[in-house]
């Protein structure tokens, strides 16, 4: 059983984490569009999935996994496999609700972001699954 402050910590925790990583998007966003990508989404869930930012750039439309950790490496890691699945879903249901990017380069990237450094732009950092 969980005690009142247990619940209390907790969900400090939980909401400093969502802060870094509403942060850590806001850092990603402004590099990836210092590189000429527009925005066309922004924390799009479906199908159990989410993107965290769709992003164009003349015929190619990247779907953008961040991750926000206190290293590249780990912030790398965190995009595991399950991951990668969860995502996979969500893309499919964007490109089936936006029928105008059939003939465009669809690709998977990922943003890592660390404390004191500049965004790290990943791209077709891994496959999209096709299932």
């Amino acid at each position: 059983m969980t005690t009142p402050e247990r619940r209390e910590k907790d969900t400090a925790r939980r909401l400093a984490t969502h802060g870094r990583g509403l942060s850590g998007e806001g850092r990603a966003l402004l590099a990836l569009m210092l590189k000429g990508y527009w925005p066309l989404a922004r924390r799009y869930g479906a199908a159990g999935g989410e993107i965290d930012l769709v992003m164009r750039r003349g015929r190619t439309i990247a779907f953008i996994e961040v991750k926000a950790r206190a290293t590249l490496g780990t912030a790398l890691a965190a995009i595991d496999g399950r991951k990668r699945a969860r995502f996979s879903r969500a893309v499919r249901a964007w490109v089936a609700a936006h029928p105008e990017c059939i003939g465009l380069t669809l690709r998977a990237d990922a943003v890592l972001v660390a404390p004191r450094r500049w965004p790290t732009h990943l791209a077709d950092a891994f496959p999209l699954e096709e299932r």
